[in-house]
Parts: C-alpha cells; sequence; structure tokens
C-alpha cells in the first residue's frame, strides 16, 4: 500500500506540473483506486480531519453554505435526484471548484437493482465530465456485490469514522472522516457546521488520506 501511494502521489505530481490551469488542479481529478481489494470500504486516514456533506435536499440553505464554504473545502456528496432539481447549485459547486463525490441510495437498493447505479455514475458523469471519485450510500452500507461494480468502475466505496450534525462537537480522532449530513429529516445548519470546523484541523480529503498510509475497514462478504 505504500508503495501504491508512493507512486499515485508522483504521478499526480507529475500531471500538477503538465497541466496546472486545469480545473480543480488542486483536487485530484483523475480517476485511481486506493484499495487493493473490493472488500475494503475508505473510512480513515492518518492526520487531520476530512469533512463530507451528503447533499440530497434544501436550495437556499445549501446554496448559502456552498457561498460560505472556505478551503480546504469539504467534499460534498450530492445525490443526483437532488442534483438534477438544483442545478443553478450545481453550477455554483463547479464554479468554486468544491470537490464532490455521488451519495447513492441505501445499500441495500443495489442488491437487486445494480443498474441503479450505472444510472447514477451516468448522471454525474454527465453534470461533472467525469466519473465520481467518491461514492458513499445513504446508510454506509456497502454489500459485496456493490462494491464489486464500484472497483470495476475504479470508484472508490467511501464510509466515515464519524457522523454527527449537532450537539457538542465530537472529539478528534487522527485521521477521521467526519459525515455530515443536509436531508429533509436531519440536516446540520451552517452554525453547527463552523462550530465544528472550528475544533480540528480541517484538511481535504486527499490530505487526510495521502500520509503515506490509508486505514480500510474491511467488510466481511
Amino acid at each position: 500500500m505504500r508503495a501504491k501511494l508512493l507512486l499515485l502521489i508522483f504521478v499526480c505530481c507529475i500531471a500538477a506540473l503538465f497541466f496546472p490551469s486545469m480545473p480543480g488542479s488542486d483536487s485530484l481529478k483523475s480517476v485511481f483506486r486506493l484499495t487493493d481489494e473490493p472488500s475494503e470500504v475508505i473510512v480513515k486516514g492518518m492526520s487531520g480531519s476530512a469533512l463530507t456533506i451528503n447533499i440530497s435536499f434544501g436550495d437556499k440553505e445549501v446554496e448559502q453554505l456552498v457561498r460560505e464554504l472556505q478551503a480546504p473545502y469539504p467534499l460534498l456528496l450530492l445525490d443526483m435526484d437532488w442534483a438534477e432539481r438544483f442545478p443553478e447549485i450545481v453550477q455554483l459547486i463547479k464554479k468554486r471548484n468544491i470537490p464532490t463525490g455521488l451519495l447513492g441510495h441505501a445499500g441495500m437498493d443495489y442488491e437487486q437493482n445494480m443498474p441503479l447505479l450505472i444510472e447514477q455514475l451516468e448522471k454525474y458523469e454527465a453534470l461533472f465530465g467525469a466519473k465520481p471519485l467518491w461514492f458513499r450510500t445513504s446508510d454506509e452500507q456497502f454489500p459485496y456485490s456493490l462494491r464489486g461494480a464500484l472497483w470495476d468502475s475504479e470508484v472508490n466505496a467511501l464510509g466515515s469514522s464519524v457522523r454527527w450534525h449537532t450537539g457538542e462537537p465530537p472529539p478528534v480522532i487522527e485521521g477521521e472522516i467526519i459525515s455530515l449530513p443536509h436531508h429533509r429529516e436531519e440536516r446540520i445548519t451552517l452554525t453547527n457546521f463552523k462550530k465544528l470546523t472550528e475544533t480540528r484541523q480541517n484538511k481535504s480529503l486527499e490530505d487526510v488520506l495521502f500520509n503515506m498510509s490509508i486505514k480500510t475497514k474491511k467488510i466481511p462478504e
């Protein structure tokens, strides 16, 4: 794994030298797989904190959040039904060069309907011009067949170390990936988001992961 990451970082550095003005050059845009086998879901890195926001609901609240985000940006995992309803917010996300991934349905929805994943990947690619690097199910459950399909598509399965949206911010865990919801039934407020960011050393997801090693969770078949 260490050698694989060193090679990946080297390739990305070379790409940055030759394509410095490409949109999104501050975040990795080429396809890569960070795990050695499809039974692994990324849930933790090595240092700092990476914030991720699952978005499936909201317009004005989400637009305000997107406008006020500051670098290092959190990863926004977008539900495609939501994205199709609010293309103007998607354009704002792209204009601000905020990293995104694909937010799917509950994991078991793919057990009997794998074409659902292909449809969602195609919708994401139509909106952003490339396949997502990251995919998360809405319940963070990844059946083996889904992990295999993601592996074949060269998309990384992304879980989290902590889920939070209200109350006192959770204790800091080095390398943590924090999942924040913005759904109809529960959603983080801008105030709580800012409160959370003040309690930890926030980094991009790539920076949290690319610290020479990656911690992954093995999921039984």
